[in-house]
């Protein structure tokens, strides 16, 4: 088991139920989980630690909103998100905890730099980004790269169904969906690469019922919270976690 302070034990327990919100809807969350559990644990770790919990947050989610899915925008998606898994597999397979953190911590800012120009620009952002297979390529590539090397794809996928339009349910429960699907795919990488292994899974047996809690929570609350400060204040301090990580 891994040796954690009380306050420790405190904030991944936090993050936990965080999981359970961000599976529940509010997706932005996920970059605010990524950035502590690399801050607490040596990076290489927190990435295999990482996984398991996400998976039982995507089990809840596609069973919430399992009427709500497109699935032809997965289907043309997910050739190109296992080219990026591959990628994100060598990637992991040469680099240190060290080395991994400042990769990490770009990406986080990114993604959020890619997050808030989303919000300012609306459809007019949408209108910028080719609806094409190169578009859908890339798209697939960097969300496949940035999931493997750190479960941080939650922004380009926010982006990738954006820009298809879908209404609000079926933008969660396709997500919901993609995010299962690709990261059951990641257990024999992550298991090869010896970040899932008996110690790791143990820890993650503990966390399993807070990130139940926090999805069925953050279900019913986090539509009477206001959305628009939730939102600014998980990305500020998920910059600033990233920037933590950059610096070291």
């Amino acid at each position: 088991m891994f040796e954690l302070s009380v306050l420790e034990w405190i904030i991944i327990v936090f993050s936990s139920m965080l999981i359970g919100f961000a599976k529940a809807g509010v997706a932005s969350m996920g970059i605010l989980v990524v950035t502590i559990f690399m801050i607490i644990f040596p990076a290489r770790d927190s990435v295999g630690i990482l996984l398991p919990l996400l998976i039982v947050g995507d089990l809840f989610a596609v069973t919430y909103y399992r009427k709500n899915v497109v699935w032809k925008y997965l289907f043309s998606l997910l050739p190109w998100v296992f080219a990026g898994i591959i990628a994100g597999y060598f990637v992991l397979n040469y680099v240190t905890s060290e080395q991994l953190k400042p990769m990490i911590g770009i990406l986080v800012l990114a993604l959020i730099v890619l997050h808030i120009s989303r919000e300012k620009l609306g459809e007019r952002f949408n209108e910028m980004l080719p609806n094409s297979k190169i578009f859908t390529s890339v798209m697939g590539i960097l969300a496949g790269f940035t999931t493997m090397i750190g479960n941080a794809a939650g922004g380009v996928m926010a982006i990738y169904l954006l820009v298809k339009g879908l209404p609000k349910k079926e933008f969660v429960g396709t997500g919901a969906w993609f995010f299962l699907i690709v990261n059951l795919v990641k257990i024999p990488f992550y298991i090869v690469l010896g970040i899932i292994n008996i110690e790791s899974i143990t820890f993650n047996l503990w966390l399993i019922p807070t990130i139940l809690i926090g999805a069925l929570v953050g279900v019913k609350v986090l539509k009477m919270m206001p959305q628009r400060l939730f939102q600014i204040l998980v990305l500020v301090f998920a910059a600033l976690g990233a920037l933590r990580l950059i610096i070291g």
